[in-house]
C-alpha cells in the first residue's frame, strides 16, 4: 500500500549488512524508537526529540530520480512516536532556527519517500546559515558520489556535547552534526563533523573518531581497522565562493 509504513524487518535494507548502529553510550539510550520509513530508517530519541540518525542505501538510480522531482514542504508530527516524546510542528515555530533534514528530501526518488523525509523524527533544530551553505553542499557532494560509486552507505545524525544544552520548545539543540559515508566499492568510508553554527568549517574526521565523540557504533559490521580506512571525500564549497553562486 503506497505511504505505508515499512515493516522492521525492512530497516536492515538501509545498513551496512543489514546491522543497525548500536548505542554505546547509556545516556542516550532511553526512549528510542526505531522508525522505518520507504529509502531510510530513524533511530528516535523520545529524550532530544530528534533522531539520534537517519540511515541512507544510498544508489545512484535513487539519487537520479530524485533529482526530477520538485520540491513539495509537508513538515509532520510523527505520528508511531508517543505525543510526550515527539516534536510538534509548534516547537519550531518562531525558533530562529531551520528544520533541518537528516536524511535529505533530495535524496528522495517519489513523493512517498520524500513525504517520510518531512517528518520531524528525521528533523533537527538547525542554524539556517548552515543548513542553506556548508549542510546542503555537504549533500550535494554525497549525491555526486553516490552516481560514482553506483551506491554509498549513509548515516547522519546530531551531536549533543557539554552540558549547556539549549531547547527550541521541547526539542533539544544539536551542538554539532556528522554526515558519515561509506563506500562498498572502495572499502572505504570517512565522515563530516561540523558545528551547527553560521560559520562551521566542512571537518573531515576518520569513522571510529566519530564513533568515539558520539558514542555510537554507526557500522558494527565493519571492525575499527575496517572503519579507520579513510575514504577521499571532496572538498565543500563554502559561503562566499563566487563558483556557488
Amino acid at each position: 500500500m503506497a505511504g505505508a509504513p515499512r515493516t522492521a524487518e525492512s530497516c536492515a535494507d538501509h545498513y551496512l549488512e543489514g546491522r543497525a548502529p548500536q548505542i554505546q553510550n547509556p545516556k542516550l539510550a532511553p526512549a528510542t524508537k526505531e522508525l522505518c520509513f520507504k529509502v531510510f530508517s530513524v533511530m528516535h530519541s523520545g529524550i532530544t526529540r530528534t533522531p539520534l540518525w537517519s540511515a541512507e542505501h544510498l544508489e545512484a538510480h535513487e539519487v537520479e530520480a530524485a533529482q526530477q522531482l520538485t520540491r513539495e514542504n509537508s513538515f509532520h508530527a510523527e505520528t508511531r512516536v508517543p505525543a510526550g516524546q515527539r516534536a510538534e510542528l509548534s516547537d519550531y515555530a518562531r525558533s530562529g532556527f531551520d528544520r533541518g533534514h537528516m536524511a535529505p528530501n533530495g535524496d528522495m526518488p517519489d513523493r512517498d519517500a520524500q513525504r517520510d523525509s518531512f517528518s520531524l523524527a528525521n528533523i533537527v533544530p538547525q542554524d539556517g546559515e548552515n543548513n542553506r551553505h556548508l549542510w546542503a553542499g555537504i549533500e550535494g557532494v554525497v549525491r555526486k558520489m553516490a552516481k560514482k560509486e553506483g551506491d554509498l552507505y549513509v548515516v547522519t545524525g546530531p551531536a549533543f556535547l557539554g552540558s549547556n544544552l539549549r531547547k527550541v520548545g521541547k526539542v533539544l539543540v544539536p551542538t554539532h552534526l556528522y554526515k558519515l559515508v561509506y563506500s562498498p566499492r572502495q572499502k572505504a568510508g570517512a565522515a563530516w563533523f561540523v558545528e551547527n553554527t553560521a560559520d562551521a568549517k566542512p571537518n573531515v574526521i576518520p569513522i571510529p573518531e566519530l564513533e568515539r565523540i558520539i558514542g555510537i557504533n554507526l557500522l558494527p559490521a565493519l571492525s575499527d581497522e575496517e572503519k579507520g580506512r579513510m575514504l577521499k571525500l571532496p572538498n565543500i564549497r563554502q559561503k562566499g565562493d563566487r563558483r556557488n553562486s
